[in-house]
């Protein structure tokens, strides 16, 4: 890896390529949503979407709308990119001018999604979401026939196509998820009443797409796998290694103990002390993270400038971000994202 000034987040263009071909072969025939969110849970958004636009990704899922664009800018017209967040008017009129689809999980949010397409005259793609159980926003099932009587006739009338149902499901339990299925099918079964069943329907995330092909729609969306994040307390995943390495380098030798140039201000948890890190002679711990600096258990021959990794793949002994995540009850995706702008990113390919 070289020797560094100051902590950098490596980001192997290699390992991503495997784990998305990995991902796409797991659940075939479903189509890829690649998940951007988060600029691409802290891989940084450009060279990802680059990649997966290379790989032939039909989808990117960027969740608000500033994303989407950015996902647009960098990916050109090949993509479909969704973004699901409820937005602005003017967040809206940008969608539209860059073919942003649209998920849609409200009556009023359908509404203003209607009266921006049919002032700009042109026809917007909604995905219409129904609430399964899980109460992250979404049409409630009572209401979803109202909600697709308006689709219809904003369709009917030029202002929107109704291309996808879709949901979010908790992922707590395969009885929970199974009575979201249920729900689900039923929303897609009464969308078909009015017209044509839509094409696009997803269900799933990283997990369910992977472990439950049963619940996989036409389309699932993965983000965290695709980095090479296994989920929090979950097994380890066939053909999916993590992409991020996070190094730091030996500043000063105290002791028994090497302090590195990484700590609580650039995003390292401090109550991570105790976490085994990836060191030249095999794994070490954790003592203390301050706010600019963590102090390492020493090893033999240890001098200023030997790279610690903090997390990344175990090539030295590291444990993985969702390894440390569980330490301190969270998940691998914040470990990542959490990460200051004073960590530098450098991709590797």
């Amino acid at each position: 890896m070289g020797i560094v000034s100051r902590a950098e987040l490596h980001l192997d263009v290699r390992t991503f390529r495997a784990n998305v071909a990995a991902v796409r072969a797991r659940i075939a025939p479903s189509d890829l949503m690649l998940v951007v969110k988060d600029d691409a849970y802290g891989h940084g958004l450009t060279w990802v979407v680059e990649t997966a636009v290379e790989m032939g990704v039909p989808w990117i899922g960027a969740f608000d709308i500033a994303t989407a664009v950015d996902a647009r800018r960098v990916g050109g017209g090949s993509p479909r990119i969704f973004a699901w967040a409820t937005s602005s008017d003017a967040e809206v009129d940008d969608a539209l001018l860059h073919d942003i689809d649209l998920g849609v999980g409200s009556a009023e949010y359908l509404e203003r999604v209607i009266a921006r397409a049919s002032a700009m005259g042109v026809r917007a793609r909604v995905h219409l979401k129904i609430d399964t159980g899980l109460h992250r926003n979404g049409i409630l099932p009572q209401d979803w026939a109202d909600a697709v009587e308006r689709a219809r006739d904003a369709e009917r009338a030029g202002a929107l196509h109704l291309v996808g149902v879709w949901s979010h499901i908790a992922e707590a339990s395969d009885a929970e998820d199974d009575d979201a299925q249920s729900v689900f099918l039923e929303a897609v079964r009464a969308t078909g009443d009015s017209g044509p069943v839509p094409e696009l329907l997803h269900l799933t995330a990283s997990a369910a797409s992977w472990w439950r092909p049963e619940l996989r729609g036409s389309v699932s969306r993965i983000g965290a796998f695709c980095y090479g994040v296994r989920s929090a307390d979950g097994p380890d995943l066939e053909g999916i290694r993590p992409v991020a390495t996070l190094a730091a380098p030996v500043i000063r030798i105290d002791g028994d103990d090497a302090v590195i140039a990484i700590g609580s201000f650039d995003g390292l948890p401090s109550t991570l002390a105790g976490a085994p890190v990836g060191t030249p002679a095999g794994s070490r711990s954790i003592r203390e993270i301050r706010p600019t600096e963590t102090i390492v258990e020493g090893w033999p021959g240890a001098q200023i400038g030997d790279v610690v990794r903090v997390f990344g793949p175990g090539e030295q002994g590291e444990a993985s971000a969702t390894t440390l995540a569980e330490r301190i009850d969270t998940v691998g995706e914040e470990i990542v994202t959490r990460l200051t702008g004073h960590v530098r990113r450098v991709v590797v390919d």
